[in-house]
């Protein structure tokens, strides 16, 4: 397929795109978010609803990268039995831990209270939470035994936004509460007041179906 067929490709599919979720992906591009947290628009998965949304993020701190993550934004304008909702955010978080972090026995459940903590904090209503939070170590040897052993916490995650007025959830909201978990997760300081920035995605390419 030529560049001008695929261009009207996804221009016909963001067209069929119902309102509801081209109003919550609108959402998602005008939220604010903490400057250190950078933000791409990506390819979403396929085949995990009619239509989708990707984005990824990457706390960064001068020349570190101190967490990275994707959310993924999911619409099924038929309901899903699962999500009890049209609508499902899915997220992965990654970042490296401190050693006395990392032998925590509590840490699991102390990341997934993060996730939930940053959905209360800004007061938003969802259902259906469910995930995953692993720590993992690496241990080097050989050629790499100079290398000091490494830790790394990851939680896999997914909960149904509630939907407001038109049948949209409040996604930017939502993609906030995310971005307050990466930084908690990479042990930055709470945001303080008007601690934000516009978030800046670029747009080649549209909502389309999968």
């Amino acid at each position: 397929m030529d560049d001008a067929k695929e261009g009207d490709g996804h221009a016909n599919r963001a067209e069929q795109a119902p309102v509801p979720f081209r109003a919550a992906v609108e959402a998602l591009r005008a939220a604010r978010v903490r400057p250190q947290v950078e933000i791409e628009q990506v390819p979403p998965p396929q085949r995990l609803a009619p239509f989708s949304y990707a984005l990824e993020a990457t706390v960064v701190d001068g020349d570190q990268d101190l967490a990275d993550g994707r959310l993924v934004l999911l619409h099924d304008p038929a309901g899903h039995d699962a999500w009890h909702g049209t609508f499902r955010l899915v997220t992965l978080v990654r970042a490296e831990l401190e050693p006395e972090m990392a032998a925590d026995p509590l840490l699991p459940e102390v990341c997934w209270s993060w996730l939930t903590g940053a959905l209360q904090a800004r007061g938003l209503a969802y259902g259906e939470p469910s995930g995953t939070v692993t720590r993992a170590s690496s241990h080097y040897f050989g050629g790499m035994a100079a290398r000091p052993a490494a830790s790394q916490i990851e939680i896999r995650a997914s909960w149904t936004p509630r939907e407001g007025l038109g049948g949209v959830p409040d996604t930017g909201a939502h993609l906030g509460s995310w971005c307050d978990l990466l930084a908690q997760v990479a042990g930055l300081p709470p945001a303080g007041p008007g601690d934000a920035s516009v978030v800046t995605l670029p747009q080649r390419r549209d909502p389309q179906s999968r």
